[in-house]
């Protein structure tokens, strides 16, 4: 922890559990349109500010999904496949980078959605299950990749500098 999330940790906690409250409850409103989500893009700036601390997001987002639709092999994925989403995108986000770059990283995470989420079906049922499941998931992973593209790459720039404000002011963590 950083002297300043153990001054204040009540103010940490709080501000994680809203970060994790609002991906949440953006997903479930936008959950109509099939693949078409904000948790992405938001999942990059909860990594980009709150470095490590974002993984506390990422498993609270995840208990969120297990608690309102249950258990199946689906959530197993989503307790790694957001780690992997943030354990790309901090070593790339030492720098600043325009919104093209982050529209591309998280457009290829869209696209390569279908096929991080074979690993359970391997173990499932093999080779058979885990690339069938996938295969007929690529046209999900196509809305997915093209989707996360164009919100990054629209919403990527003015919530960046929402984030950059907040911190100024101290918001942030």
């Amino acid at each position: 922890m950083r002297p300043s999330d153990r001054a204040h940790p009540a103010r940490t906690v709080t501000l994680l559990a809203l970060c994790a409250a609002l991906v949440f409850g953006l997903q479930v409103v936008m959950a109509p349109l099939p693949n078409i989500e904000p948790v992405t893009i938001l999942m990059l700036l909860y990594t980009l500010y709150f470095r490590w601390r974002a993984l506390y997001i990422i498993y609270a987002f995840a208990v969120l999904e297990l608690l309102v639709y249950g258990f199946n092999v689906w959530w197993i994925v989503y307790l790694y496949i957001w780690t992997v989403f943030w354990a790309v995108a901090m070593p790339l986000g030492r720098r600043a980078r325009p919104a093209w770059f982050w529209a591309f990283v998280t457009g290829l995470y869209g696209l390569a959605f279908g096929a991080l989420c074979s690993p359970p079906d391997f173990l499932v049922g093999g080779w058979p299950l885990a690339l069938t499941k996938w295969i007929s998931g690529i046209p999900f992973d196509l809305i997915h990749g093209a989707a996360n593209f164009a919100l990054t790459l629209v919403l990527f720039a003015p919530l960046d500098r929402l984030f950059s404000t907040l911190k100024a002011r101290g918001m942030l963590l």
